[in-house]
This record gives C-alpha cells, sequence and structure tokens, in this order.
C-alpha cells in the first residue's frame, strides 16, 4: 500500500537535476532489443562477406585432411600439439572477423543508447536483488509482462518469417536431397540469409517499440513528488529562511562598517529627519567628495547624532540629500552634476565661525 502511494503521489516529471544524477549513478534507458537488433545485422554481415570465404577455407583445410592424412603424424605429443596450432591458425580466417564485427556492433549498440561510464556502483554487490518479493514484482509486474510480451512477439516474428521463406524456397528445399553438397550448402547459405533479412527488417517494429517504452518506463519511475521538487530546489538554491537572515546578517554588517565611518566624515548632508549623508573631501586626498555613509529614518538619526557629537557640520538641504541618496552608494565619489552644489556649501560653511568641538572644512 505504501509503494502504491508513494508513486501515486509521484506526479511530476523529473528535474534536470534528478536526470543528471540518475545517470551519473548508471540509472540509463537501455533497451535489450536494440543490442539484439544490431547483433542480428552484424551477423547478416558476415553471413553475407565473411560466411561464404570462411567455410571455403575450412573445406580446404579439412580435404587436405582427408585426401593426404599421411602429410599429419600423430606419433607424439608434439605432433598433436602442432596439429592443433595448425588448425587454429587457419580457423582465424573465420573467426577473427566474426568476433570484430560482433564486438563492434555491440558497442555501437551501448554507446549509441548511453555514453560510456565507469560506475563502480553498478557492479557493487546489491543484496536486495535478493528479495524474493522484489523478485516476484519484477517477473509478475509490469515489467515482467512487458517482457513476456516481447517474446511472444519475437516467437511470432521468428515463426512467421520462417514459414514464408520456407514458402519462398519450397522448390529449393524439396530438390535439395538431389543436388551435391556443395550446392546443399549454397542453397543453405541463401535460406539463411533470407531468414536473416526477414527476422531483422521485422524486428525494428520491435525496437522501435520497445525504445519508445523503455524512455517512457525510465522517466516514468524517476517521477517525482511536488514535495521531491521542493526539497530539491532548496538544496540547489538554499533554504528561504537561512537565506533572509544571511542577508539580513550581511546588511547589519555592512551598516555597522558604515557608521564607523561616519566619524571621518568632514560634512553631512540632511534633511531634517528622514535622510542623511555623510562625505568626506581632503584636498589632494581624493578627486572629489567620497560618500562614507548615507542612510535614513533611524539610520539618518544616528549619522546626526554621531556627527554632532564628532562636530562635524550638518547641512540641511532637502532636495540635495534625497539627491545624493538615491544617486550615489558608499564608498563612491559623487557625480559631477553634484560638485556646484557641494561646492557652493562647502564655501558657504567655510565663512562661517567653527565652534570649539567642531572640525573645519579642508
Amino acid at each position: 500500500m505504501s509503494d502504491t502511494a508513494d508513486k501515486d503521489s509521484k506526479t511530476e516529471e523529473a528535474t534536470p537535476k534528478k536526470l543528471h544524477d540518475a545517470l551519473e549513478e548508471g540509472n540509463v534507458a537501455i533497451s535489450k532489443e536494440v543490442g539484439i537488433f544490431v547483433s542480428m545485422f552484424g551477423i547478416y554481415l558476415i553471413s553475407v562477406f565473411f560466411l561464404e570465404y570462411g567455410i571455403k577455407k575450412m573445406l580446404l583445410l579439412l580435404r587436405q585432411f582427408l585426401e593426404h592424412p599421411d602429410q599429419w603424424r600423430l606419433l607424439s605429443g608434439e605432433d598433436a600439439h602442432y596439429l592443433f596450432l595448425f588448425t587454429a591458425l587457419h580457423s582465424l580466417w573465420l573467426f577473427v572477423p566474426v568476433a570484430a564485427v560482433l564486438m563492434s556492433f555491440g558497442l555501437i549498440a551501448s554507446t549509441s543508447q548511453a555514453q560510456p561510464r565507469f560506475i563502480a556502483k553498478r557492479i557493487t554487490p546489491d543484496l536486495s536483488r535478493l528479495s524474493i518479493i522484489k523478485g516476484w514484482n519484477r517477473i509478475f509486474g509490469t515489467k515482467g509482462l512487458v517482457e513476456f510480451l516481447k517474446t511472444l512477439a519475437k516467437f511470432a516474428i521468428l515463426t512467421l518469417v520462417g514459414l514464408i521463406v520456407i514458402r519462398v524456397y519450397k522448390a529449393e528445399v524439396v530438390a535439395m536431397l538431389q543436388v551435391s553438397p556443395a550446392s546443399q550448402l549454397q542453397l543453405l547459405h541463401e535460406l539463411a540469409n533470407g531468414m536473416l533479412v526477414g527476422v531483422t527488417l521485422a524486428f525494428l517494429l520491435i525496437v522501435a517499440a520497445d525504445v519508445i517504452w523503455t524512455q517512457f518506463s525510465w522517466r516514468r519511475d524517476l517521477r517525482m513528488s511536488k514535495e521531491e521538487i521542493k526539497d530539491e530546489h532548496k538544496q540547489l538554491e538554499g533554504d528561504p529562511i537561512l537565506r533572509s537572515r544571511v542577508r539580513s546578517m550581511i546588511r547589519d554588517l555592512a551598516r555597522k562598517r558604515m557608521i564607523s565611518s561616519v566619524p571621518r566624515a568632514t560634512m553631512i548632508i540632511a534633511n531634517p529627519t528622514h535622510y542623511a549623508v555623510a562625505l568626506r573631501y581632503v584636498k589632494g586626498e581624493t578627486p572629489a567628495p567620497a560618500v562614507l555613509a548615507k542612510g535614513k529614518n533611524h539610520i539618518a538619526l544616528r549619522i546626526r547624532e554621531i556627527a554632532e557629537r564628532e562636530g562635524i557640520p550638518i547641512i540641511e538641504d532637502k532636495a540635495l540629500a534625497r539627491s545624493l541618496y538615491d544617486a550615489v552608494h558608499v564608498d563612491q565619489l559623487i557625480p559631477s552634476e553634484f560638485y556646484g552644489a557641494i561646492a557652493s556649501l562647502v564655501l558657504t560653511l567655510s565663512r562661517q565661525p567653527h565652534s570649539a568641538n567642531s572640525k573645519p572644512l579642508r
């Protein structure tokens, strides 16, 4: 019941991360029928291009054994060893091309469906595979039923193609007993090629259906619940509450650093309570005044409080304070459009008498 409920809750398609993780773990959509089809095609090529030549070589070797038996001594173990090596080397003409073609086509079948990967997890013993219940589900579940239907389809195809080929070559099969052995071999070769062509072409239907089913089944098994997608998003992006706390901490640290810079200011531009911008300009230090701190509401009041304590001149100019607050970031020089306004304020302040605890403008 729990497995069924779990599957019913997984209604969402797998995310790219889930698909990538599955591929990295070796969980790929592999159609076995593609490998069988490619192998059959390879066998057909072997039959057409190599089999006849290889059989002729083997028959020629066998004729040498039968017609000239006196050339082959079997008086000692060395003679038997030499005969074995001679036969094996001459048999390579038949078996090496066959093995090379089958191996090449097997690699093509595997690499065409999934990128080759070394996954240690796939070769690690999995004791859960010994579970009787899971084995029963594999045999009699949906996948087992699909495999059974594919087996029936393949058996039906083989039977149908065999009947068609026999019907086409009916006259030749009947006359086979009346022809020479060489002609019999030639006829059997033609029958085998006809069977391979028919089975291979008919097998395309099974391959196409199996590829579609394999992809669908693989993606269905990787489906996720909405809760799993949320959890994955949290893992990738981080917990929203934690992110909010981190951002708050960063803002607090930046605010504290900014407030600690206010005593270095040479001028505060403010409106009565809402905005305050702390500027520093020392001739020869920077080409233009720099913004050391800025803030509004309670931060603006804090800037003014420090300025009053440190004796920093405070100039109330509502429009200029708001413009500077919006246009300039902390630790940046003011833009050139503010030069005139700031210069006039500096000139005005320089003409006013300073109190004992106020900082002179430089």
